[in-house]
């Protein structure tokens, strides 16, 4: 029975429940007090009772001690016996005034003469309900057995429990509906945040800008409410934030899919058509298959480029145990001017200025792939900027990092492509030539490079000059 209450409990609301359980708590606290007090209450009642018949036995004690018997008429419904009591025996003496069953009387004389001190008790007499005795000696072997009803007591205590019933019944049922109601106006913060949830559990999470438009709002409650609420919207907030990172993954997802698809469609066309003109015999002559064969390389060698930065941006985006970097101790300023060398004789049509202090900047770092972010700015400035631009680079060391500026007087990147420009497969020219431009992943590999050595690249200038600042931890690793 108490497992079938408790389980349909549990499936009560939590208003309700604490309701119930703030009655039930109320309900034990007043059993208790009321059992207390009922028991109290005829404790003292039973108290006076026997003090007044100590009172009246005095003067009875003397009546019997002059007559042998009591001849004074005792209160209305009391009883008075003297006992003659010798020998464990106790003989009523006669006349007295004694109910039809007196064996609780003549009990108590016999227990009175062994006992030699004063007794009292209660006990219930056939016929005529419950009686306080109290026995006291006359003379040596002579008892005075007096019995008191307790009609009047009982009915004292009756009375009580039906005041304290009906009091603590509707102090109950008040504490209970009162109860209710506060903590339903409590609870009112709760089940707006529950509503909340439920209307983001409604909610479409799988669109691509999917944000929750749904606040816990309201200011009841108290300090608790105030902290879940704001425990509830910042976690809101978090999904929305993890929402909007997913969704634009997913897009940069579908552009990368996209991208990669045609940049490996070109080359790969261009490689079956070359295959499909050995089928004629004017391209199997030395001459012409000899050039053929030279674009077949080209185009063979362009994929594997191209297959090498997404195999090395995939590495890096799923940050490794083996990360790909090799670490040691190199010369920054070493690395700036190789790099510049090799720019000047691939684009001797480009002045390169390199402005480095005469120091060595030794660096914790990657050489191979520090030259190759440096090769890529280099690139991307060539190939960005018409024949005759200038080109500079610039090394700086400050309090705990090192800085490679690489800078050109070219048109500069608009401010529309700012936010892109290290995007993976984008380029500022929308047509897609190449006579322009490569397959958009130099400033992507270059950036996460950079950030996979703990530190950062930016772009700065603005029309008529470009500026790519790496900046470099001094203690990196």
């Amino acid at each position: 029975m108490i497992r079938r209450l408790w389980r349909a409990s549990r499936g009560l609301r939590l208003g309700t429940r604490l309701a119930l359980g703030l009655g039930v708590l109320s309900l034990a606290v007043f059993a208790v007090v009321g059992t207390a007090l009922t028991a109290y209450m005829r404790d003292y009642l039973e108290r006076q009772l026997a003090d007044q018949m100590k009172l009246a036995q005095v003067v009875q004690t003397k009546d019997a001690a002059a007559h042998g018997t009591v001849r004074r008429k005792p209160y209305y419904g009391w009883y008075t016996a003297v006992y003659d009591v010798s020998g464990g025996s106790a003989d009523l003496r006669a006349p007295a005034e004694v109910p039809a069953d007196s064996r609780a009387l003549t009990a108590l004389a016999q227990t009175m003469a062994r006992s030699g001190q004063d007794l009292t008790r209660t006990v219930r007499i056939d016929g005529h309900g419950p009686y306080l005795l109290r026995a006291c000696e006359v003379e040596p072997g002579v008892v005075l057995v007096s019995a008191a009803p307790m009609g009047d007591v009982e009915d004292t205590v009756d009375q009580l429990i039906t005041v304290q019933v009906v009091a603590f019944g509707l102090a109950l049922l008040a504490l209970v509906v009162s109860g209710r109601r506060m903590l339903r106006r409590g609870l009112k913060p709760l089940s707006d945040m529950a509503s909340t949830a439920h209307g983001i559990a409604s909610h479409d999470l799988t669109e691509s800008a999917a944000r929750l438009p749904l606040r816990a709002d309201g200011r009841d409650g108290g300090r608790e409410v105030a902290e879940l609420r704001t425990a509830f919207n910042t976690m809101l907030e978090h999904i929305d934030d993890s929402l909007a990172v997913r969704a634009e993954a997913e897009q940069r997802l579908r552009r990368f899919v996209a991208d990669a698809s045609h940049e490996l469609r070109t080359p790969l066309m261009s490689v079956r058509g070359y295959a499909d003109l050995f089928q004629y015999a004017a391209a199997n002559e030395p001459g012409e298959r000899e050039r053929h064969l030279a674009r077949l390389r080209a185009e063979a060698a362009r994929m594997g480029v191209l297959l090498d930065d997404l195999l090395l941006l995939a590495r890096l985006d799923a940050d490794e145990v083996e990360t790909p970097l090799r670490w040691e101790d190199a010369d920054l300023t070493e690395l700036v001017r190789q790099a510049a060398d090799a720019f000047r004789a691939g684009h001797p049509e480009h002045p390169l200025t390199v402005t480095a202090a005469p120091a060595a900047v030794r660096l914790r770092l990657d050489p191979q792939r520090i030259r190759q972010v440096l090769d890529n700015l280099l690139t991307n400035a060539a190939v960005h900027t018409p024949p005759g631009t200038k080109v500079s680079v610039a090394v700086s060391v400050t309090a705990g990092a090192a800085r490679v500026a690489v800078a050109d007087t070219g048109p500069g990147v608009p401010a529309a492509d700012r936010e892109r420009i290290f995007d993976r497969f984008y380029r500022v020219d929308k047509a897609r030539s190449r006579d322009r431009g490569g397959s958009g992943l130099g400033l992507a590999v270059a950036g996460s490079l950079v950030r996979a050595h703990g530190g950062s690249i930016a772009l700065g200038g603005g029309p008529g000059a470009t500026v790519f600042t790496v900046t470099l931890p001094a203690a990196a690793r």
